[in-house]
C-alpha cells in the first residue's frame, strides 16, 4: 500500500512536472512568435485611378484587394507624386523625389534640369533604400516588376538592397513580349538579380510571371526564421492595357453606356460606401485643360462603331486590373499555405492617378506604332475588336475613361490636381491594424518607409547611414494611425509640398494650394478644400486669401529646401517627350 502511494506521488509529480515544462515551452513559443519581425508585402499598382478598386466605388472585380480593406484600414486621402518614378523614389526612400534623384520623370525632363543635382534620372547615392535598411535589419528582400529608378548595373534593384529581383528597368513595356511600348526606348531591359536577361518567349504575361517569381523567392527562404520584405510592382494598369482574353471578356456589355454614366455610377457607390461626402459633384467640363487631347467628349456624339471600340478599350483596362487582383490572391493564398499570412503586413497603393495620354495619336509617334503593333488604332481592327488587349495590340483608353477611373477626382496623371495625386491606399495586418477602418486623414507617399521601419522595429538613423552622410527620411510613420482609432499622421499645422514638371501643390489640413502651368492648366494658383471638393470645382482663393498666401510661402520654402529646379515658362510635357525621344534615339 505504501509502495503504491509513493508510486502515485511520483507519477503525479512527473505529470505536473511535464505539464509545467510543456506550459513553459508553449509560452516561450508564443513569446518567440510575438517577438518575430513580421513580413512586409508592398504591392504597387501603376497608373491606377482612385475609383478603380471595388472598395473605392468600382464595378471592376477586385475581391482580394477589397478583403484587405475590409479587414484592414483604408485611406481616402492618401497622396503621391503626379507620375511614376518620382513616386517610386519616395516609396523606396522616404525622401523627397528632388533629393532622391528623380526631380522629374526622366522621359519628360526639361533641358535645364539635365545634369543637375537631384535630377540624375536614377535613385542617387545620397539616399538609402528601404530594402537596404531592411536587409541590414535581418530581412530577406525581394522585388519583382517595374523598377524605373535606374538601369545601369549599379542602379538596379540588386544594387539597392534587394537580394533577389526580377525587374523591368523602363517606365513600361508590352505585357506579352519583350518590346518597348513607346519610341523613347530602343529596347527594354530586364534584370534578374545582377544579370541582364531576356523574357521567356512562351506563356509570358507580366502580372502572372511577376507573381510566379515572388512566390518562388518567398519559398527560397521559408525554412529559416528570417522575415521577408517583398515588393511587387505590377505593370498593371499602365498602358498598353493588356490582359488574358478571359479577363477582358468578363466585362462584355459593362461599359456600353459610356464614360459619363460610369462616373455617375461610381460616385453614387462612393457616397454609399462613405468614401466621399454626399455633397460631392463631378467636373464634366475639364475647363482648365489647355491641351485639346485631354478634353472630355460626349459618348452620344460617337458613332456606333466608335462606341463599340471604346467600350472594348475600357474592358481591356478592367481585365488588366482584374487579373492583377487575381494574382494578388495567388500570393495571399500561398502565404496561407506556408503559414505566413497572418504574420505579414500587406500594403497596397498606386503610384499616381490614371493616364489620359494616347501616344499612337501623336504625329511624331504614329509611324512607330504602326511598325511595332498589329493593332494601334481603331482602323486596324476592321470592325472586329476582339483582339483589343491581346498580344500584338497597343490599347490605351484616353481622357474620358481616365476621368472615370479617377472618380471623383479632377484631371489626371501629370497634373497636381487630385486626379493626378490622390490614390487608393490599404494596409492589412490582423494582429495590429484596425479592421474595417476608413480614414480621411491626410498621408503622403514618403510616409510609407518610416511606417515599414517601425513595423520592422528598425531605427531611423537620421542624416547618416553606416557613417555616410545621406538625406534623412522626411516622411512620418503611419503606424499609430493604422493601429489606433484617433492618431494622426500629420498635424493640422504641418505643410507638405510636391512638384512635378511645373505642376505644384502644397497641402495643409483639409486644404491644397495647386498650380498647373498654362501649357496644361490655368497657370494660376488655386485653393481647394479637398475633403469637401475632391473634384476641385470651387476655387477658394478669393474667399481665403490669407490661407493662400500662407501656403504660397510654404511652397517657396519647400522648393528651396528640396532643390526644385523650375521648368521654363514655355515647357510642354508632350513636346518635351518628343524631344527627349529624338535625343535618346540619336545616340
Amino acid at each position: 500500500m505504501k509502495t503504491l502511494k509513493i508510486a502515485s506521488i511520483i507519477a503525479l509529480s512527473l505529470l505536473f512536472g511535464c505539464n509545467s515544462k510543456s506550459d513553459k515551452t508553449a509560452k516561450n513559443s508564443e513569446s518567440k512568435e510575438e517577438q518575430k519581425q513580421p513580413n512586409i508585402l508592398l504591392i504597387l499598382a501603376d497608373d491606377m485611378g482612385y475609383g478603380d478598386i471595388g472598395v473605392y466605388g468600382s464595378e471592376i472585380n477586385t475581391p482580394n484587394i477589397n478583403k484587405l480593406a475590409e479587414e484592414g484600414t483604408q485611406f481616402t486621402n492618401f497622396h503621391v507624386s503626379a507620375a511614376c518614378s518620382p513616386s517610386r523614389s519616395m516609396l523606396m526612400t522616404g525622401v523627397d523625389n528632388h533629393r532622391a534623384g528623380i526631380g522629374n520623370l526622366v522621359e519628360i525632363q526639361a533641358d535645364n534640369q539635365f545634369g543637375q543635382p537631384g535630377y540624375e534620372g536614377f535613385l542617387n547615392d545620397d539616399v538609402v533604400s528601404v530594402a537596404t535598411r531592411l536587409k541590414d535589419g535581418g530581412y530577406h528582400t525581394y522585388m519583382v516588376g517595374k523598377w524605373h529608378l535606374g538601369k545601369t548595373e549599379t542602379k538596379i534593384p540588386y544594387a539597392r538592397g534587394f537580394e533577389k529581383s526580377f525587374a523591368l528597368m523602363e517606365s513600361g513595356a508590352d505585357n506579352w513580349v519583350e518590346q518597348p511600348y513607346m519610341p523613347l526606348n530602343k529596347k527594354v531591359h530586364y534584370f534578374e538579380d545582377d544579370k541582364q536577361i531576356s523574357l521567356p518567349t512562351e506563356n509570358y504575361f507580366s502580372s502572372n510571371y511577376y507573381t510566379d517569381k515572388m512566390i518562388s523567392y518567398i519559398d527560397s527562404s521559408k525554412e529559416d526564421d528570417k522575415p521577408f520584405f517583398g515588393y511587387v510592382a505590377y505593370q498593371a494598369v499602365h498602358y498598353p492595357h493588356q490582359a488574358p482574353k478571359e479577363f477582358i471578356d468578363k466585362y462584355n456589355g459593362v461599359y456600353d453606356k459610356g464614360w459619363k454614366e460610369l462616373r455617375l455610377n461610381r460616385l453614387q457607390k462612393q457616397k454609399e460606401l462613405g468614401i466621399v461626402s454626399p455633397e460631392v459633384t463631378l467636373n464634366f467640363e475639364n475647363a482648365a485643360t489647355t491641351v485639346p487631347a485631354w478634353k472630355l467628349s460626349d459618348w452620344e456624339n460617337l458613332s456606333e462603331e466608335e462606341q463599340k471600340f471604346n467600350a472594348r478599350r475600357m474592358q481591356a483596362y478592367a481585365g488588366m486590373a482584374d487579373n492583377m487582383d487575381y494574382n494578388i490572391g495567388r500570393i495571399i493564398n500561398h502565404l496561407k499555405d506556408i503559414g505566413e499570412y497572418e504574420n505579414t503586413v500587406i500594403i497596397f497603393l498606386s503610384d499616381n492617378g490614371a493616364d489620359p495620354n494616347q501616344l499612337p495619336k501623336n504625329p511624331a509617334f504614329k509611324d512607330w506604332y504602326k511598325d511595332n503593333y498589329t493593332y494601334s488604332s481603331m482602323e486596324d481592327y476592321n470592325g472586329d475588336y476582339s483582339q483589343v488587349g491581346l498580344k500584338g495590340s497597343f490599347s490605351d483608353y484616353g481622357p474620358n475613361w481616365a476621368s472615370a477611373s479617377n472618380t471623383p477626382n479632377s484631371y489626371y496623371k501629370m497634373f497636381s490636381t487630385e486626379g493626378g495625386v490622390r490614390v487608393p491606399f490599404i494596409a492589412w495586418y490582423p494582429k495590429k491594424i484596425k479592421a474595417g477602418k476608413i480614414t480621411q486623414e491626410f498621408a503622403f507617399i514618403k510616409d510609407v518607409v518610416p511606417t515599414m521601419l517601425e513595423v520592422a522595429g528598425l531605427e531611423d538613423t537620421g542624416s547618416t547611414y553606416k557613417n555616410k552622410d545621406v538625406f534623412p527620411i522626411t516622411g512620418k510613420s503611419m503606424w499609430a494611425s493604422l493601429t489606433t482609432e484617433s492618431s494622426k499622421v500629420h498635424s493640422a499645422e504641418e505643410t507638405i509640398g510636391s512638384e512635378l514638371a511645373g505642376s505644384r501643390a502644397v497641402f495643409k489640413g483639409d486644404y491644397k494650394l495647386v498650380y498647373n502651368p498654362k501649357t496644361k492648366g490655368f497657370g494660376e494658383w488655386e485653393l481647394y478644400n479637398i475633403i469637401k471638393d475632391p473634384s476641385e470645382m470651387h476655387n477658394l482663393i478669393s474667399e481665403m486669401p490669407e490661407v493662400a498666401e500662407e501656403l504660397k510661402k510654404a511652397y517657396e520654402v519647400y522648393q528651396t529646401e528640396n532643390g526644385v529646379i523650375p521648368v521654363p515658362s514655355d515647357y510642354d510635357v508632350l513636346k518635351q517627350l518628343v524631344k527627349n525621344s529624338e535625343r535618346e534615339n540619336s545616340h
